[in-house]
């Protein structure tokens, strides 16, 4: 029976990963890049996502697949990044061939990190132009990086008791079965060790010494009121199995298991979150197989975008707490 071994995201052959980010004003964009074409699905199961052609993943629709997927800031302003990707694509000949044009297919999500530093600057097809040219190393690099750069979680009492996360990878193989995810975690709620179940991030008490229960302090709210839907996990899973667009859409949902798993609470109407799920390869398997382990992948990316995140513009971190209980 073949074990299952972690690999580096960027070992997952015909895709590329890159990253652009304003560290001065907390925004970015990161962008995955198939040459080939992709079949693609997505899973939406936040209250407010702010997405770019999610309608053309819908099984049903005559698109077979696509070229680009963004995980960006911004909010729905961060949408602009496509202009430059496909600008980049269309450079690179990469794309649709629609008569004598070429139209790269390119979807995507962002996430709130408006009220990070500066939300008068966001991401725009500048940047996400940049972030393809950067995807030309494929380096594998998480934290402070790309979208996740403005991301925090634990924002139940507002942005003066959250914590600072951002962009996480985590990526595994099964045999010849490569399976990666990449994920932005902007939640809500908190995040949770997939392992031990041990707290790693999440709401503050007011002197910031420890962390609180955001599932407990919800239900002393009795209700969630007046939160903006400002908070929002997104990801992509990439694999090397040969499987359909119908496929990719159940790869997706079982994918978002792994956010379940880590996040509490999640997919609430405050959040918006989204997870795409990419193939490229030849190897055979099913969409059950792979949305398993592409669950764990997320979850562990999850873990991942807290643990190697250092705080940052006055936002405590996972690695904050790990610091003072050495000292």
């Amino acid at each position: 029976m073949s074990e299952w071994k972690e690999i580096k995201i960027t070992d997952i052959k015909n895709f590329r990963i890159g990253h652009a980010e304003d560290e001065d004003h907390a925004t970015g964009c990161s962008v995955i890049i198939c040459d080939k074409k992709a079949p693609c699905g997505v899973d939406v199961r936040g209250g407010g996502p702010a997405s770019r052609e999610t309608e053309l993943l819908n099984p049903t629709a005559s698109n077979d697949g696509v070229h680009a997927v963004f995980l960006s800031g911004g909010s729905a302003y961060g949408l602009d990044v496509a202009g430059g990707i496909m600008n980049y694509l269309e450079e690179k000949k990469i794309g649709l061939k629609v008569g004598s044009n070429l139209v790269p297919i390119v979807v995507g999500s962002c996430i709130f990190d408006l009220e990070c530093v500066d939300g008068k600057v966001r991401p725009d097809a500048k940047m996400g132009y940049a972030a393809c040219v950067d995807s030309e190393q494929n380096i594998d690099r998480n934290g402070n990086v790309g979208g996740g750069m403005g991301a925090t979680v634990g924002k139940m009492h507002g942005n003066n008791y959250c914590m600072k996360s951002g962009l996480g990878t985590y990526a595994l193989q099964v045999g010849k079965l490569q399976v990666g995810a990449i994920v932005i975690v902007n939640a809500i709620g908190d995040v949770f060790e997939i392992d031990s179940n041990k707290q790693l991030a999440g709401l503050l008490n007011h002197s910031k010494t420890e962390m609180l229960n955001s599932e407990i302090e919800a239900v002393k709210l009795l209700q969630l009121k007046n939160f903006f839907t400002a908070n929002t996990t997104i990801g992509a899973i990439i694999t090397n199995a040969n499987l359909s667009k119908a496929d990719m859409k159940k790869v997706a949902q079982l994918a978002s298991n792994g956010i379940a798993r880590t996040i509490r609470p999640v997919n609430t109407s405050m959040d918006g979150d989204s997870i795409y799920a990419m193939c490229c390869g030849k190897v055979k398997s099913s969409a059950d197989v792979v949305g398993t382990l592409a669950a764990h992948a997320l979850a562990k990316a999850v873990n991942r975008a807290v643990l190697e995140t250092e705080e940052k513009y006055g936002y405590k971190s996972a690695q904050s707490f790990l610091k003072e209980s050495v000292v």
